[in-house]
């Protein structure tokens, strides 16, 4: 009893966080209610209050829940086993492959790109953005730093500016793909560009 009674709150927590990302998409975040939300999903205000805080908790945990597979897969840069640089490329080819094959993933990046108003109902939601762009830097640089100690690349510039380079690549493709997908091939483009940045430090696979 006490099992299916968990099954049936865990139903409707994706049940709210599906409906969520429909109205979201068509919406935008700012100017959706939970009010709304809640009759999309088929449940109460309430409902959504039970397990959420606000409509920023219901916007964070729907990006958590799409980007969790590619956290797992970035944790492989700090393997001492492993090329950094290597385990880099394969998180963000696994990104790009992520947003073009599943529609789930381009709805919610799509939100999150071009469907955020940042206003004071949606501090959490920019907050993490910021939260987020820090912990991708900070990977970056500890896969530069640590392939540059191994001797696999050449440090042209400081690790911290070469990161946000990095960084500032990757986003662009991104958002320049999310605003039109038949522009190019994501998985290609992004890749080729990756190597590209990469041969300019004299990158050596390993």
């Amino acid at each position: 009893m006490v099992r299916r009674t968990k099954e049936e709150a865990q139903e409707t927590r994706n049940r709210i966080l599906d409906a969520a990302e429909q109205v979201f998409l068509e919406r935008g975040v700012s100017r959706t209610s939970l009010n709304e939300i809640a009759t999309a999903a088929g449940v109460t205000r309430g409902a959504i209050y039970w397990h959420f805080q606000d409509k920023s908790a219901v916007f964070n945990e729907m990006m958590t829940r799409v980007t969790l597979p590619f956290e797992e897969t970035m944790r492989r840069i700090d393997d001492p086993d492993t090329d950094p640089i290597a385990a880099l490329r394969a998180g963000l080819q696994g990104a790009f492959a992520r947003a073009v094959n599943n529609p789930q993933a381009r709805r919610v990046f799509e939100i999150a790109t071009y469907k955020v108003e940042y206003v004071e109902e949606t501090e959490a939601v920019r907050q993490r953005h910021v939260t987020h762009r820090g912990e991708k830097l900070e990977q970056f640089r500890r896969a530069l730093a640590r392939s540059a100690e191994r001797g696999d690349l050449q440090l042209t510039l400081p690790v911290p500016v070469l990161a946000d380079a990095l960084h500032a690549l990757v986003s662009g493709l991104f958002q320049n793909w999310l605003l039109d997908p038949a522009a190019f091939d994501l998985i290609e483009v992004g890749t080729g560009a990756f190597d590209t940045f990469m041969a300019g430090l004299k990158y050596r696979h390993a």
